[in-house]
């Protein structure tokens, strides 16, 4: 794991009326401080990538939907500089991610619907001087692919590795 980034999956407390899942809670450990709230969607098949905050941190969790999270760990002094971690969640694997600042974070949606996401950063967004940075999704220094991957070239029969299988998947592609 990315360090700094945190993982927290969601409690479901359903009754009769329907369900109720905590995202944030000022009391627990995970919480840092507020800034604002908002909802962003995403429509099927869009990616929202590279972007990165130098001062907040997101607190995000997909309510609707479904989407493949992807963050990457470009800090220089890092101990896991250079690391990736790939995450699935929304409504069948409702989970918060913490994305610390300097982690470049983006997504995909991967379902038939549009995903909302929820959003708790620590700071308010700042129109004058937005904390925000981005990057090509498709054409930059990140070593990811968000092309969708059949399981059948990432499963592990020849002994290669997951980064090898996507490469080759990656040139494939083009040929």
């Amino acid at each position: 794991m990315i360090e700094g980034v945190k993982v927290k999956p969601l409690k479901t407390i359903p009754d009769e009326r329907g369900r109720l899942f905590e995202v944030l809670r000022c009391d627990e450990e995970i919480f840092d401080k507020f800034g604002q709230a908002y909802i962003t969607t995403t429509y099927p098949g869009i990616v929202k990538a590279w972007h990165l905050h130098k001062h907040q941190t997101d607190n995000f969790a997909c309510i609707s939907g479904m989407l493949r999270v992807a963050l990457y760990d470009g800090r220089k002094d890092s101990p896991t500089k250079g690391e990736l971690n790939e995450f699935f969640i929304g409504e069948h694997n409702l989970t918060l991610i913490v994305v610390p600042p300097g982690v470049w974070h983006g997504w995909k949606c991967i379902g038939q619907k549009e995903a909302l996401v929820l959003n708790v950063p620590t700071k308010p967004y700042n129109h004058n001087d937005p904390d925000e940075y981005r990057l090509d999704p498709f054409n930059c220094e990140i070593p990811y692919d968000w092309s969708f991957i059949p399981f059948s070239v990432l499963s592990d029969t020849k002994g290669e590795n997951h980064k090898s299988k996507i490469t080759n998947h990656k040139q494939a592609n083009r040929e």
